[in-house]
């Protein structure tokens, strides 16, 4: 019998960097160097090796999705994406949040990758409502996993108790 969208949706938690996973997905900023937040979190786990990979990919688009090896992540592989700033939400915000999710999704399809995780993008630093980031985040996941048999397994990873119980009311 096929899973529904939503039977292969987890909400957790914790630390994405500790996740054993195929891929976990960063929220990158456009130079793709590191930064603070999970970025930074996931750079120092995965260690040098991803920094030297990371230079080598000439930054990325907001919206866009790129992919490196995990390195000394329990990850094999770690996806790259860059999320909006929020300016007010009519500015393209809620597109490239989504094209976020999408595009990372894709990427995990093309490198045949079946369990992803996914931290809350643009929640941090980048100041995004987490209500309405929350929302994007789900629904478009649900789509794409309508469309594709291939990924079985999507965990969104939340460090912070609020971002959790938001993310766990909408799903």
């Amino acid at each position: 019998m096929k899973k529904k969208p939503e039977d292969k949706i987890e909400i957790v938690q914790g630390d994405i960097t500790k996740l054993e996973v195929d891929a976990i997905v960063n929220a990158a900023n456009t130079t793709l160097l590191g930064g603070g937040g999970v970025d930074g979190a996931i750079h120092r786990a995965a260690g040098p090796e991803l920094l030297a990979e990371c230079r080598t990919l000439g930054g990325c688009q907001p919206g866009e999705a790129k992919i490196t090896r995990g390195y000394r992540l329990p990850a094999r592989f770690v996806i790259h994406t860059v999320g909006p700033v929020w300016r007010g939400g009519k500015r393209g915000e809620p597109e490239t949040l989504a094209n976020c999710y999408r595009n990372s999704l894709q990427v995990a399809v093309e490198n045949g990758i079946r369990t992803i995780a996914f931290p809350a993008i643009s929640c941090g630093a980048y100041g995004y409502p987490i209500e309405e980031a929350a929302q994007i985040a789900v629904n478009t996941t649900r789509e794409f996993l309508a469309t594709t048999d291939q990924i079985e397994k999507v965990i969104f990873v939340l460090w912070d108790e609020d971002v959790y119980k938001t993310y766990r009311r909408i799903l």
